[in-house]
């Protein structure tokens, strides 16, 4: 087949229409005449059989309006560019139809022509339009295998587009139940009338976790999630088999032609090599008992699955494989319930590849999951139990991201020096995950070592601090408040501290008072102050019964919010609980946290006594 790209195909708006994958699964396979316009009505590309129709070389149609070049009225003459349907469907991006256009041969004919013309988008942005048109002069008996061939475009397409879809939208999440949640929303009722996932959890356990079907249904009636044991005769049902690495499985599809004698008893025996083979590979060793094509319900997988197709009606069922042979996650099961619109081969070949790319998701969604938890078990781990010096009290908390977030590297830490001074340390170390779970890990030990080696302002520490970072941590920037609490154990006291790029503290008096200690603001570790520079120290006296809240930037910061904002609402949450105990002050602050926070947090308060 003849078929040619426009000049200026390589640009970023037509690129698409010159991949292979796209003749190879649509142009290749079509004897009518197809032609791809682009945006602006230019054509793109043409095949063969559009040369052949239009006794147009593919030459002198690329690049041109394919209005002005086709579009005639039956007289010949011209048509006014309002009223030609097919623009008007690009201009909308909407599928049409017609039947009785004229368009101009290159022999100076006309032929009547009936046309199909379908959107074509590309990351959801409209790329043009692919336009199936044939001669309805011709044979009246080729009608019917072209309105065939119009409608496997039009399904293919539809195909195509919902597993692009699946594929953007299940990688916008590493959560497994938010992506298997999108995954139902996706399929059913675009592809099935039901959806059912089983997921292998642990050994020899299956959980189905996910049923979606048709909106309003009466879900409290619905009783097939949960664990279910992969027992008995489980291998028989569709589900068991494809978990246990079988092939992907269609139930009630359309209707064969019938084989003949010998092609029938070939087929029955390669049925029963394979019913063999199957049962031998699931380890069941039993006798595998049959009626009407479907297993008895001898185990609790075989007993869900076959009340869930009953229930739901099931006419036509394929089960398919998450992720690859050797790395099955899970099953999917698709359910249709209209006898006249059973599943086919196709569908089992584009569900088989939806299955594939979900596997993946899952199979990282589950490694992203050990991570995070080994990295937030870090974290806690290494946060060390606060001390309670003489009448002073202390109270903190760590706050996980949320679901979905990678875990931060935000940490606190206080311990009683040799001086007899208490120290606080909140901070943030940049990175994710284990990395940023390592980093803190190193920074907590050097900063106790070199705050209690000697008895100097937290900026000479932070300074010695910075110095040794590069040199024996993997941490490359971080910002944390070092402070000091002075006194002797009867007050009174002052708070001496320098921060190197973290939010400055918060101080609220018994008075009613709430502000934010900005001086002794330095830059972040990592940033290198360069020779002869030295960090600020500040000093402020605490009064008795005063509360200091020194906590990390997840706490104030959230998306869609300025610092300003989430400064402000801190001072005012706080300054309402500053009469509580200092474990519900706590408490209380992060519970008052508006919703869409992506960070984690770390919170450390510091109480004096009344006078």
């Amino acid at each position: 087949m003849a078929n040619g790209v426009g000049p200026g195909a390589e640009g970023a708006e037509r690129r698409w229409a010159a991949e292979p994958e796209f003749w190879q699964r649509i142009a290749e396979q079509l004897d009518t005449a197809l032609t791809v316009i682009d945006t602006a009505g230019r054509i793109v590309a043409v095949n063969g059989a559009t040369e052949l129709l239009l006794a147009r070389p593919a030459a002198t149609m690329l690049g041109a309006d394919v209005h002005e070049l086709l579009h005639r009225g039956p007289d010949g003459g011209r048509i006014p560019r309002d009223q030609c349907l097919l623009l008007q469907a690009l201009a909308r991006g909407a599928a049409a139809r017609g039947e009785g256009d004229c368009y101009l041969r290159g022999d100076g004919g006309l032929t009547a022509v009936s046309w199909s013309a379908s959107p074509l988008t590309d990351d959801g942005l409209p790329r043009g339009i692919a336009l199936l048109f044939s001669d309805i002069a011709a044979d009246r008996g080729a009608r019917r295998e072209r309105a065939a061939y119009t409608s496997a475009l039009e399904d293919l397409t539809e195909r195509l587009t919902l597993v692009a879809e699946i594929t953007d939208v299940l990688g916008q999440t590493l959560e497994t139940d938010e992506a298997l949640a999108r995954l139902g929303r996706l399929l059913v009722p675009r592809l099935a009338d039901w959806a059912a996932v089983d997921l292998l959890v642990g050994s020899g356990q299956v959980h189905r976790v996910a049923v979606t079907g048709p909106a309003g249904r009466d879900a409290s009636r619905e009783d097939w999630r949960g664990p279910v044991p992969r027992t008995g005769n489980a291998a028989l049902t569709q589900p068991a088999r494809v978990l246990n690495g079988g092939e992907p499985m269609l139930q009630g599809q359309k209707p064969e032609p019938e084989p003949a004698p010998e092609q029938e008893q070939e087929q029955e025996e390669q049925e029963q090599e394979q019913e063999r083979k199957e049962t031998e590979k699931a380890g069941q060793g039993q006798e595998e008992v049959r009626e009407g094509g479907c297993a008895r319900r001898d185990s609790p997988l075989t007993a869900v699955h076959d009340d869930f197709l009953r229930s739901v009606g099931a006419t036509s069922v394929l089960t398919v494989p998450l992720g690859a042979q050797r790395q099955v996650t899970g099953a999917l099961t698709l359910v249709r319930t209209n006898p006249a619109h059973p599943f086919d081969a196709a569908d089992l070949e584009v569900v088989g590849d939806i299955g594939r790319r979900v596997g993946l998701v899952i199979d990282n969604a589950r490694r992203f999951g050990r991570q995070r938890a080994v990295a937030e078990a870090m974290q806690r781990n290494l946060l060390a139990p606060l001390p309670q010096p003489g009448p002073l009290r202390l109270a903190a908390r760590y706050q996980p991201a949320p679901a979905g977030s990678q875990v931060g590297g935000d940490w606190y830490d206080a311990f009683e020096l040799k001086d007899g001074a208490v120290a606080l340390v909140i901070g943030d170390v940049v990175g994710h995950d284990l990395t940023a779970a390592a980093g803190m890990a190193q920074l907590h030990g050097i900063l106790r070592s070199l705050a209690w080696d000697r008895a100097e302002p937290p900026g000479a520490v932070v300074d010695r601090l910075d110095d040794a970072m590069q040199a024996v941590t993997t941490v490359s920037m971080a910002t944390l408040v070092l402070a000091r609490v002075e006194g002797p154990r009867t007050g009174p006291w002052a708070l001496r501290w320098t921060s190197a790029g973290h939010p400055p503290p918060l101080l609220l008096t018994p008075d009613g008072g709430a502000r934010y200690l900005e001086a002794g603001q330095g830059l972040l570790l990592g940033a290198r102050l360069g020779a002869g520079g030295r960090r600020p120290d500040a000093t402020e006296p605490l009064p008795p019964g005063s509360t200091l809240l020194l906590y990390t930037d997840g706490l104030v910061e959230v998306p869609g919010s300025d610092l300003d904002t989430g400064l402000g609402r801190l001072r005012r949450n706080a300054l309402a609980l500053v009469h509580e105990p200092l474990d519900t002050l706590c408490d209380e602050v992060l519970a008052r946290m508006p919703a869409g926070s992506t960070d984690d947090i770390a919170l450390l308060a510091l109480r004096l006594p009344a006078p």
